[in-house]
C-alpha cells in the first residue's frame, strides 16, 4: 500500500492535492516486503511492529547516512514526498527479494525486508512483480497491553485499514518520531533494539493523543482513507516528557 507522511521542516502541507515544492523534486518510494507464507502468515500486530522497526533500522544504518552507499538516495527520498509501499512475498518470491540489497528485520512471527528508496517508475523487476493487495492479517490472540516505558504507535480507532496500509502508516509514525529525537535519544533507542508497540487507541484516548503535540501521521489519501486522515500518533517517552 502507498501512503505519504509528513516531513520535517516543511511549511507546505504535504497532504494538499495541489502541487507543492516537494512535488517538483524527483519522487522516490521506500519499498517494504512482508513475508506471508500460505501456511504460516505472521500475526498482524507483529507485522505492524516489525515494519516500523524496519523503517527505523534503515534510517539508522551506516549505509544510509553520511557518505554511505545508500545515503544520497535516502536524502533524495526525504527531499520529496515521503512514500512507502508494502508488498507481500512467499517462497521463491521472498528468496529473490532477499537477494536484493536491503535489510531483513524479524519479529516474533513476522519478517519484513526494507530496501533503499527507488524511483516511482524504477522498481527492480523482482519487487515490481510482487502483489500489493492481499496483506490482510489477523492476530490469533488479542495483543497484551503496551509497555508504558517504551514507544507506542497508536492507531486511529475509527479507520479500517488493511494490514499493508497500516504497515506503511506505522513506518511513517516511527519515522516522524525518529526525526524529532536528539542524537542521544536516537542512539539509545537503536542500542535497545528499537523497542515499540503498535496498539489501537480507544476513542477518548485518541482524542487526547491527536491534540498532544506528539508526532501525528496524516495520510495523503491515495488509497483506502480520505486525504488528511489522521492515522497514527507516536508516543515516545522522550517526546512525551517534553510536553
Amino acid at each position: 500500500m502507498t501512503s505519504d507522511s509528513t516531513v520535517p521542516g516543511d511549511s507546505a502541507d504535504p497532504f494538499r492535492n495541489e502541487p507543492t515544492s516537494r512535488d517538483e523534486a524527483p519522487q522516490f518510494v521506500l519499498p517494504l516486503v512482508v513475508r506471508i507464507e500460505r501456511d504460516a502468515p505472521p500475526a498482524r500486530t507483529d507485522a505492524l511492529e516489525t515494519a516500523a522497526r524496519a523503517v527505523l533500522t534503515i534510517l539508522s544504518d551506516e549505509r544510509a547516512v553520511g557518505d554511505g552507499e545508500w545515503a544520497q538516495v535516502m536524502r533524495d527520498w526525504q527531499d520529496a514526498r515521503i512514500r512507502k509501499v508494502v508488498r507481500r512475498a512467499r517462497g521463491a518470491e521472498w528468496r529473490r527479494a532477499e537477494a536484493l540489497p536491503g535489510i531483513t528485520v524479524t519479529g516474533k512471527s513476522a519478517e519484513v525486508r526494507v530496501f533503499p528508496p527507488v524511483p516511482l517508475d524504477g522498481w527492480p523487476k523482482d519487487l515490481a512483480r510482487l502483489q500489493v493487495s492481499g496483506t490482510d492479517l489477523d492476530d490469533p490472540e488479542p495483543p497484551a497491553d503496551a509497555d508504558p516505558t517504551a514507544p507506542v504507535l497508536w492507531l486511529n480507532p475509527d479507520l479500517d485499514m488493511s494490514a499493508g496500509k497500516t504497515m506503511a502508516q506505522t513506518g511513517h509514525g516511527a519515522q516522524l518520531a525518529w526525526w524529532e529525537l536528539s542524537d542521544e535519544e536516537r542512539t539509545a533507542w537503536r542500542q535497545a533494539g528499537f523497542p515499540l508497540s503498535v496498539r489501537t487507541a480507544d476513542p477518548a484516548r485518541w482524542a487526547e493523543l491527536t491534540s498532544s503535540g506528539l508526532p501525528l501521521v496524516k495520510d495523503a489519501g491515495f488509497t483506502e482513507v480520505a486525504p488528511g486522515s489522521a492515522t497514527v500518533v507516536t508516543e515516545h517517552p522522550a517526546l512525551r516528557r517534553r510536553g
